[in-house]
């Protein structure tokens, strides 16, 4: 069994949900999240005010699948996610040694 924690654009979320309705996933969990990558420098949105960096609005899609199924799920997930740019997010893949 593998986890997957996908952080995308918030605009994209609803898409690559609709795209993993049929995919082989044992269980998904979403949660709306802020942060920021190695993009902070492009974030100066409150010049000379307190904040230092701008948190992002992103959503966190959590999965957990069957470990033989795991590259078919990334690719679909990849596939709607990806657009090239900064700010597309991250994709973790993490084994599950026991769950009940």
């Amino acid at each position: 069994m593998k986890q997957i924690v996908a952080i995308v654009r918030p605009h994209l979320a609803e898409d690559v949900l609709a795209k993993l309705r049929r995919a082989p996933v044992e269980a998904i969990c979403v949660n709306e999240v802020k942060g920021f990558g190695r993009q902070k420098s492009y974030l100066d949105e409150y010049d000379h005010t307190d904040f230092d960096q701008t948190f992002l609005p992103k959503v966190e899609i959590t999965l957990w699948v069957d470990e033989s199924r795991c590259e078919e799920v990334l690719e679909k997930i990849v596939e709607v996610a990806r657009c090239g740019r900064i700010g597309d997010g991250k994709i973790f893949v993490m084994p599950v040694a026991e769950f009940y």
